[in-house]
């Protein structure tokens, strides 16, 4: 429940069903089963962005430690597995505190412990909240060093630019004057690459769509049938952007917490956008939420990018 009494999950879910474009947050993909879905996704052959922003992390690790320095204070916002950042954890002198920050509270906790088990001599203060809302501010460790915002994969291409824009700001307040910023960030490139990296082959990315319809009938008493629902993935060119909606094989009704949705053949919920910011774009927006961008580390065909936000 939020302050006012409302479940979140529940308000999103009623109020974007009625909409005529009917849609529901990503965030709410993330339960711990989605979670889990979505880390296999990660593995997958078609799914690009992971196996390459990781060789970018761990060609580079070691600039982007330097540029951080000694005892500093890392939060990962959005963390899940925590894979990624194990590699900058390696690479950092005397990193004092990693504050990991995540939707699902199940998946976060068994990573953090897992975390803590391999550096013992590392502060964990997991945090389970929406990285979009988290005013952590003077709640952050200090370390004696800088605090540092870690934010790896392609999320930032799930939000619209006025959410771009409040989440930077709000990671601005929370790390402060003198802080850093790593961003992962997916490019622009074919849809013949694109596409298939969110509709692969072996139906992962199917299950980890359609398990949102599993979890509203879980948690709000839905009556989804999900054999009359189907994944697929649009590539938006004018957005420039990734879009995954769950599909109406058939005219049908649906309840949801006592109230009826209407959907007719071939009408679809939009569940997620992926876009693909071009790095010119991204510094203008990043300098506007009190960032500037001083270093960038790509792969070689220009497919991904980790760049480094300096506080302004």
């Amino acid at each position: 429940m939020d302050g006012s009494g409302i479940d979140p999950f529940l308000q999103d879910v009623l109020t974007g069903l009625a909409r005529d474009q009917k849609s529901i947050p990503s965030r709410w993909l993330y339960d711990a089963r989605g979670s889990r879905l979505f880390d296999d996704i990660t593995e997958l052959d078609e799914y690009y962005p992971t196996r390459t922003e990781l060789t970018i992390l761990n060609e580079h690790a070691g600039a982007m430690a330097d540029a951080i320095g000694p005892d500093a204070v890392i939060v990962e916002y959005g963390a899940g597995s925590l894979v990624k950042v194990r590699i900058l954890l390696d690479a950092l002198e005397r990193p004092k505190a990693f504050v990991p920050v995540d939707i699902s509270s199940e998946h976060l906790k068994g990573a953090a412990d897992e975390l803590k088990a391999a550096y013992g001599d590392l502060d964990v203060y997991p945090v389970a909240a929406d990285f979009m809302d988290t005013n952590l501010g003077s709640n952050l460790p200090n370390g004696g060093g800088r605090r540092a915002g870690f934010f790896p994969g392609s999320t930032m291409g799930n939000l619209l630019d006025k959410d771009i824009d409040s989440f930077l700001r709000t990671a601005r307040e929370d790390l402060g004057d003198g802080s850093c910023f790593i961003i992962g960030l997916d490019q622009p490139k074919s849809p013949d690459i694109l596409v298939p990296a969110y509709d692969d082959a072996k139906g992962v990315t199917a299950d980890f769509n359609l398990n949102l319809l599993r979890r509203i009938n879980r948690e709000l008493g839905g009556n989804f049938d999900l054999t009359s629902f189907e994944h697929e993935a649009r590539w938006n060119s004018a957005d420039s952007r990734i879009e995954m909606h769950l599909r109406s094989v058939k005219a049908q009704s649906v309840e949801v917490a006592g109230r009826t949705f209407e959907f007719e053949e071939g009408e679809t919920i939009h569940t997620e956008n992926s876009r693909k910011i071009a790095l010119d774009r991204f510094a203008r927006m990043a300098e506007s939420a009190g960032w500037e961008l001083t270093r960038k580390w790509t792969d070689a065909e220009g497919l991904f990018a980790v760049i480094l936000l300096e506080a302004s």
